[in-house]
């Protein structure tokens, strides 16, 4: 069979490709640490459970509306008006199957062939193969390790051309958790403007932010950038709700009335009943997400510590999301491997710890590693580490 080369030319997903050798050396029997996974450990809370079988009973488990449902858009654009006092109109918003296919949809409302988009890396696997399959052009930009990951305005002067249509910032970021400020997003912000570039904002970690770090939404910055950018995030981080896949898109409304076109013919509606979930999750309180941030920073204090104590490893310390992201070249070069992605590969085969190598992000000095696990397995896991690192060492 010839299959299309729009899927012939995708790159197979490092996350998955490490997660299938962790399960398949616990299905021989070993004790293996996953830090390779991208969703909380929490399940999602009570009263969320509670209003999905709600919606069950009530008969809420047929088709709604492509972009969904009314109560759900407006929970979301009083979400955005509360916590970043921007004002959003119904038509303003679709609520998708998944904060992945709000990105998918974009991409293929927003590219024609040939259009670039700018993608900093370290970046989310899905960002350029996303582009791809819509036609367009990954321009992937190196963020500096010095600069705790994040693009300079003169960088993304560069790196814009005749076809440059979009600018991904993605904030707090996966895999660095990195955070930009204000004034970081002002002057890539002043860029965009003065090129027409439509700004994707991905926010989707922006309720677990760490310190004295604040999430600011480029779309806060001006009225005119507000009008270029396109706000993605859902309640699959925030709420502990990854398998519902209930993510949106605010923006445009010309474009997001294309996006809803689309999601027509292609997913129909996302799940009723977890537009109900999500619903609740909007409109209850929040403690319970408080509850799981603070536990997320708990684990990163910890964590961070172990991780940077063992030799060869240096760390750029996040700021959001539940993410470490540190350099591990030394590390490699003393262990004498030839690349991050043998060592990776080492490490679980030896010591059974998972963790993500760096190459697939964009970033082959780097690993992932998660914490979204708990406290005594992330302990457990630094001391195989440091005995790999240790028993490696030239």
């Amino acid at each position: 069979m010839e299959l299309a080369k729009r899927v012939q030319t995708l790159t197979p997903s490092s996350t998955l490709a490490i997660t299938a050798m962790a399960n398949a050396l616990k299905a021989e029997g070993h004790d293996v640490i996953g830090l390779g996974a991208g969703e909380p450990d929490f399940n999602t809370p009570e009263n969320i459970l509670e209003a999905a079988q709600k919606a069950m009973y009530e008969g809420h488990t047929k088709y709604t509306p492509s972009g969904g449902i009314p109560a759900l858009k407006e929970a979301i654009i009083k979400k955005y008006k509360v916590d970043h006092q921007l004002t959003y109109e119904t038509n303003q918003v679709i609520v998708t199957t998944g904060a992945k296919h709000a990105l998918y949809t974009l991409f293929q409302a927003l590219l024609d062939p040939g259009e670039e988009v700018i993608v900093p890396a370290p970046y989310w696997v899905s960002y350029p193969e996303q582009i791809k399959l819509a036609e367009g052009t990954p321009v992937v930009v190196k963020a500096l390790e010095e600069n705790d990951f994040k693009l300079s305005p003169e960088q993304v002067e560069e790196a814009i051309t005749g076809r440059t249509k979009a600018i991904i910032i993605n904030s707090p970021s996966n895999p660095t958790g990195m955070l930009y400020s204000k004034d970081e997003l002002e002057k890539i912000g002043e860029v965009c403007k003065r090129h027409n570039v439509y700004i994707i904002s991905d926010e989707i970690y922006e309720k677990l932010i760490y310190g004295d770090g604040t999430h600011v939404s480029m779309a806060q910055v001006s009225e005119e950038l507000k009008n270029q950018t396109i706000i993605i995030n859902g309640v699959s981080k925030s709420h502990a709700m990854t398998g519902w896949r209930i993510g949106y898109a605010l923006g445009d409304e010309k474009l997001i009335k294309a996006m809803t076109n689309l999601a027509s013919h292609s997913t129909s509606n996302p799940t009723t009943i977890a537009q109900y979930a999500a619903l609740e999750a909007y409109t209850s309180s929040q403690e319970k997400v408080e509850e799981m941030k603070v536990a997320f920073s708990h684990r990163l204090e910890k964590l961070y510590d172990w991780i940077t104590d063992i030799p060869g490893i240096e760390c750029v310390k996040p700021k959001g999301a539940f993410y470490l992201f540190p350099n591990v070249s030394k590390a490699v070069e003393e262990n004498n491997f030839d690349s991050v992605d043998d060592w990776v590969k080492a490490l679980l085969e030896e010591e059974k710890v998972a963790l993500v190598p760096g190459s697939g992000f964009g970033s082959e000095q780097n690993v992932r590693l998660s914490y979204a696990t708990s406290l005594d397995q992330l302990e457990e896991a630094s001391k195989r580490i440091r005995r790999f690192v240790e028993k490696h060492q030239s």
